[in-house]
């Protein structure tokens, strides 16, 4: 019997995380199976072969879409040329709607196409909900009410779990962390994550150290950056230098970061779920260019950003998004949080129960388990 051979799709560092995960489940459940990728560095430890490196392939807005659309249409054109010479058993996208969505549509239906990390089709543009139902084969997501959301269109989803749970997890010892870095304990310590993404960081990064510095100026208190290995330092220099505040800045130690903070301020996205997981109070912040705004805006159905937020179908961490992310708000609420014990222990109880919501670790495993059985039958 020949053996399998799919391809993984991934364009986000969030879903290559996620694709990574899964990449090294499959391969332990059925070493034969062969893995070509569309990601990079993280993709290829895995053990997946690299046919494309989507390094700089991310993009935040419309904007960003166009200037990189030639890209697009090359790596659609790559992949649309091996499904026809019979490469794949099957394809696999993780996330990246914009691109896997008209990949899927184009394969049409000549090979099975999984999906793995569903589309936010629940928030915005629910219309792409036919697009699934007719050309993707397998949907495996993250959250019950996705799978919920799934059933009411008359599709079957399989939901996992989120896969978070299994490496949400601080490195050191807080102490050990605290003392490395000269920080001490009689004074609060916030810590600030402002994405992973060049944009989101220009964008986010100066409102979060305006704030930090009103903070200063009413309290006595400590900063933290969580840096992220795979971003540049240039982004961060240039905007650092313009501000007259000391922060300490820990790379790849976003866990970390967390876990010696007393409070955060947190990019919306993947580090909203991580912060939950620790169960660790945060505001969840969000800024992008204003004609992104005006475009994006409109199509999002639902109250909230944070994913937090909307598992649990209520406001249980405060969000400041767009013309309301102003450093004056962030920074007045920061501190209503931090002197209020009785908010910030609802906050932690709250979060405990999303993070509970969220299933069983293993979501990685069982997701591979789901894809090598429909790969057999």
């Amino acid at each position: 019997m020949a053996k399998k051979q799919i391809l993984i799709i991934c364009g986000e560092p969030s879903g290559e995380l996620h694709a990574s995960l899964l990449v090294s489940a499959i391969k332990k459940i059925n070493p034969e199976i062969r893995i070509a990728g569309v990601g990079s560095s993280l993709l290829a430890q895995a053990g997946a072969e690299i046919i494309y490196d989507t390094k700089g392939l991310s993009v935040m807005g419309l904007v960003d879409v166009l200037k990189k659309l030639h890209k697009f249409f090359i790596l659609k054109s790559l992949i649309l040329e091996k499904v026809r010479q019979g490469k794949f058993d099957a394809v696999i996208c993780v996330d990246f709607s914009g691109f896997n969505l008209r990949l899927a549509k184009a394969i049409n239906n000549r090979i099975p196409v999984i999906y793995y990390v569903s589309p936010q089709v629940w928030a915005s543009r629910k219309g792409r909900v036919k697009t699934i139902k007719r050309y993707i084969r397998k949907m495996i997501v993250l959250f019950e009410f996705e799978k919920e959301f799934y059933r009411k269109y008359g599709i079957q989803a399989d939901c996992v779990g989120h896969a978070l749970l299994d490496i949400v997890r601080p490195g050191m010892e807080k102490d050990e962390l605290l003392h490395k870095l000269s920080l001490t304990k009689d004074k609060p310590i916030i810590a600030l994550l402002p994405g992973s993404r060049k944009q989101e960081i220009k964008k986010i990064l100066p409102v979060m150290l305006k704030a930090a510095q009103i903070i200063n100026k009413k309290i006595s208190a400590q900063f933290v950056i969580a840096k992220p290995s795979q971003t540049s330092w240039d982004v961060y220099d240039r905007i650092i230098n313009k501000f007259n505040l000391a922060v300490k800045f820990m790379e790849g130690k976003t866990y970390d970061a967390l876990n010696i903070a007393d409070l955060a301020l947190v990019c919306s996205g993947t580090a909203v779920l991580e912060a939950a997981i620790m169960q660790k109070p945060f505001l969840i912040i969000y800024k992008m260019g204003l004609l992104n705004y005006l475009f994006y805006r409109p199509q999002v159905k639902i109250p909230y950003i944070g994913i937090v937020n909307i598992v649990a179908g209520k406001k249980i961490v405060p969000e400041f998004i767009q013309f309301n992310a102003s450093p004056d708000k962030i920074a007045a609420k920061t501190l209503e949080i931090l002197n209020n014990r009785v908010e910030l222990e609802r906050m932690r109880s709250e979060l405990a129960a999303v993070k509970s919501s969220l299933g069983l670790p293993g979501a990685a495993h069982r997701a591979a388990k789901i894809i090598v059985d429909f790969l057999q039958n």
